[in-house]
């Protein structure tokens, strides 16, 4: 077996089974908890038998029915206080920007591009830099319990096939994406013509199809930065590049700030909205994932459920910085389109999507209380489908990942809880506690101390 076959290898100690808690969303308001659990991965990695209820003497008759030797199928029994549930999804990442998280607070959004953003993707010009961050950006995501992120790049080409050599070989599940933006960027740090972003793009495309070409972990993603970094002869561009790959997701942002969306109608005048212009250069499709979605109007919120678009909610980055905007969550799932949750660090100062859920239940309590009611908060099932199986669904990967399906990727978190034997954080399990307690309690009081490991493709890639 040559390098790269070794790095192929989806899964490693396969098969395997687990005996206990299993807790995943069947949809938006659907939270299955599934206690004495039997749930069985197979060697490819898939989920290959799920079933509850399961007493530990029927666990030897199940291992036989799906055609292993009892004797030495390895079968781990998860304890009270622990248990499995799906990787987390982080739809909205600024991979470059790891080092930045929370800085520039008070600022807004353009001045924090120019002031703090810039500089610092600049230094992603040295590949040295580019590796050496990337590491350590993929490192603490998967170490988190996010097995798949949607990651912009610098602009740099050379930098952004790092970003996804680093993925592929720590084991995270990606969309990478070069960021095009050839203006309202400084000299320094932009695409030196519409040609070299566009040739840009097409290698990495190209390098990554040659990296993973099944595409069993990561995925290119086109990546307009926004409508003012780009001249639309760019985004011509780029649109054509997507009818070329018509399976290919794009990102971008999308109604982000005020100041935002009004620079944007001075570029480009004969667009009514954002939504007008973004279809009108091919970049709006069931692909797309959209960043913030703070403030539009109805017929673009229309417009996007038409299209099958997916919106990235950031809480945290859409709440710190200048402004306190809060994004109509419950209006776009009330409509049936796609909502995940976005660190969107560094603009967000954290990069847990743990932190992104609880700011998103703390933003939609703030919008129930300005809509007098009109929009309730989400809740708790609510927040954990956003952070993993909506999560998938903006991706376009909830065919493969999200939930505990049979024939899904094994993409999960083994997550154990604290007793009152063991101090620590995370509020203290108790003997009285449902499981639906202690889920609570993880969610949102636990950390990155408590997975103890994560699973993508039924492989274990925790650091």
């Amino acid at each position: 077996m040559d390098e790269l076959d070794k790095r192929t290898t989806p899964a490693s100690g396969l098969p395997i089974a687990f005996h206990g808690t299993v807790i995943h969303s069947k949809a938006l308001d659907d939270l299955e908890i599934l206690e004495n659990c039997f749930l069985l991965v197979a060697k490819d990695g898939r989920i290959q038998a799920i079933q509850a209820d399961v007493e530990p003497d029927q666990i030897n008759s199940l291992v036989s029915a799906n055609g292993y030797a009892p004797d030495v199928f390895p079968v781990k029994q998860l304890k009270r206080g622990q248990f499995l549930c799906p990787g987390l999804v982080d739809t909205h990442n600024h991979a470059p920007q790891y080092a930045q998280r929370g800085m520039g607070r008070g600022i807004d959004l353009l001045e924090w591009l120019n002031k703090v953003t810039f500089a610092h993707e600049a230094k992603f010009e040295d590949p040295e830099y580019a590796k050496k961050m990337y590491t350590a950006c993929v490192t603490g995501f998967l170490q988190q319990g996010i097995t798949t992120a949607s990651y912009y790049g610098s602009h740099h080409g050379q930098a952004t096939r790092i970003l996804a050599d680093v993925c592929f070989e720590k084991g995270q599940r990606a969309l990478v994406g070069k960021c095009n933006m050839n203006r309202n960027a400084p000299d320094w740090y932009r695409d030196a013509s519409v040609s070299d972003s566009l040739r840009e793009t097409r290698d990495f495309i190209h390098h990554v199809q040659q990296l993973d070409p099944d595409r069993i972990l990561v995925k290119p993603i086109l990546t307009p930065r926004f409508a003012i970094s780009c001249e639309p002869e760019l985004l011509e561009g780029i649109g054509a590049i997507a009818r070329e790959h018509p399976d290919l997701p794009i990102q971008t942002h999308f109604n982000e700030a005020s100041q935002e969306i009004e620079f944007t109608k001075q570029l480009f005048p004969e667009f009514k909205t954002e939504a007008d212009l973004y279809e009108r250069y091919g970049l709006l499709n069931d692909r797309s994932i959209l960043a913030h979605c703070i403030f539009l109007q109805e017929d673009e919120m229309t417009r996007i459920q038409e299209l099958g678009c997916g919106v990235a909610h950031c809480p945290i980055s859409n709440t710190t910085m200048q402004d306190f905007m809060v994004a109509p969550v419950r209006e776009y799932l009330r409509r049936g389109i796609k909502v995940g949750l976005g660190t969107d660090s560094g603009g967000g100062y954290s990069s847990s999507i743990l932190d992104a859920m609880k700011h998103a239940f703390i933003v939609s309590v703030a919008r129930q209380t300005a809509t007098k009611g009109k929009d309730p908060a989400l809740s708790l099932c609510e927040g954990f489908f956003l952070a993993t199986l909506g999560g998938a669904q903006v991706c376009g990967l909830d065919d493969r990942i999200g939930n505990f399906v049979v024939g899904k990727e094994f993409d999960a978190l083994e997550v154990h809880c604290i007793d009152l034997d063991r101090p620590g954080v995370m509020s203290p399990v108790e003997e009285e506690d449902s499981t639906q307690v202690i889920f609570e309690k993880f969610l949102m009081t636990g950390d990155d101390r408590n997975i103890v490991r994560v699973y993508v493709a039924g492989r274990s890639v925790k650091p």
